[in-house]
C-alpha cells in the first residue's frame, strides 16, 4: 500500500514553486493596478497549485504505463518505482484536476472574467496530454512551450486579470519572467534525464539540443527572466520598484556554475531545488518591488 510520504513525494513538491511564483506576481500587478481582490488570488494559487499536482501525477502516470520511468534518476516515480498502481495514480491525478476546475470555477463566478473558462479546459489537456495519448507532445521537444505558455504567460496574466478585468503589458512581462525560469525549472530536469531519455525515444528539447546547447539554453532562459523587472522598472508607468528583484540574482550564482561547469546526471539534482528557489524568491521580491511602488 502506497503510504502518505510517498504520495507526497509522488506529487514532487520541489515543483510548487512553479505554480506559486505567478500567482504571486499576478496579484501583486493586481494590487499596483489597484485592483487587489484578495479571494480570488486565494482561489488562483489553489488553481495553480492543484494544477500543478495533477500534471505531476499524471505526467507519472503516463510514463509509467509506457515503462520510461523504469529507470531514472531524480524524484520518486510511484508507477514506475512500483509504489502505487497505475490505476491509483491515474485517480490522483484526475482529482487534482478537479479541485483546481472546482476552484477556477468559483473563481471565474466571482471575478466575472469567463474568458478564463476556455483556458482552464486547454490548460488540463495540455497537462494531461504532455506525456499522456498516442502522441504525448512532451516527448517530441514542446514541454517547454507549454511551461513558458501555462505556468508562465497564463498564470500571470490569468491571476492579474481575474482581478483587474484586463490583460496589461506588466503582465505579459511578469509572465515572460516566470515563464522563462519555471521553463530553466523543466531545462535542468530534463538535462539530467537526458542519456536515459534518448535511450527510451523520448525526444525531449534536451535530447534535440544535445548537452551544449541545453546548457546555453538554461543560462538564456535566466536572462531573459532578470531582463524583465528592467523593463517595467524603465517603461513609463511601470513599476519603479521592479527592480528590487535583481538581488536575487545571488542565488543564481551557484546552479548556473554547475550548469556551466557540465554538472549531470545526479549532480543536476540540487540545481533543480536551486532552481525553483531561484524562481519563488524572484516572484516574491518582484512582488514586493511592485507592490511598494508609487502609482505612476
Amino acid at each position: 500500500m502506497t503510504t502518505r510520504d510517498e504520495w507526497i513525494a509522488g506529487a514532487r513538491p520541489k515543483t510548487l514553486p512553479a505554480a506559486i511564483a505567478p500567482v504571486v506576481v499576478g496579484t501583486s500587478i493586481a494590487y499596483y493596478e489597484q485592483s487587489f481582490r484578495p479571494l480570488v488570488a486565494l482561489l488562483a494559487l489553489i488553481v495553480a497549485v492543484a494544477f500543478q499536482v495533477g500534471v505531476n501525477y499524471s505526467n507519472d502516470y503516463s510514463d509509467g504505463i509506457r515503462g520510461t520511468d523504469a529507470d531514472r534518476v531524480g524524484p520518486v516515480r510511484l508507477v514506475g518505482q512500483g509504489l502505487a498502481t497505475a490505476d491509483s495514480v491515474k485517480k490522483a491525478a484526475l482529482l487534482s484536476y478537479a479541485v483546481g476546475a472546482v476552484a477556477g470555477l468559483l473563481m471565474v463566478l466571482i471575478s466575472g472574467f469567463w474568458l478564463l473558462i476556455p483556458v482552464g479546459i486547454a490548460s488540463v489537456a495540455a497537462g494531461w496530454f504532455y506525456t499522456g495519448g498516442k502522441n504525448p507532445y512532451g516527448y517530441k521537444g514542446f514541454g517547454e512551450i507549454f511551461v513558458f505558455i501555462f505556468f508562465g504567460l497564463v498564470a500571470v496574466v490569468g491571476t492579474a486579470a481575474s482581478q483587474t478585468g484586463n490583460i496589461s503589458s506588466l503582465a505579459l512581462m511578469g509572465g515572460v519572467s516566470c515563464g522563462a525560469l519555471s521553463c530553466a525549472i523543466l531545462v535542468t530536469n530534463n538535462l539530467r534525464d537526458r542519456a536515459g531519455d534518448e535511450l527510451v525515444g523520448k525526444k525531449t528539447l534536451a535530447v534535440r539540443l544535445g548537452d551544449k546547447g541545453t546548457r546555453e539554453l538554461y543560462r538564456t532562459l535566466i536572462l531573459i527572466a532578470y531582463a524583465m523587472p528592467v523593463i517595467m522598472t524603465v517603461m513609463t508607468n511601470g513599476p519603479k520598484f521592479a527592480y528590487i528583484s535583481l538581488a536575487t540574482l545571488l542565488t543564481a550564482r551557484r546552479p548556473l556554475l554547475a550548469v556551466q561547469n557540465g554538472a549531470s546526471g545526479p549532480d543536476l539534482i540540487p540545481v533543480l531545488a536551486a532552481t525553483g528557489k531561484m524562481l519563488l524568491l524572484f516572484a516574491l521580491s518582484l512582488a514586493v518591488g511592485i507592490s511598494a511602488s508609487p502609482i505612476s
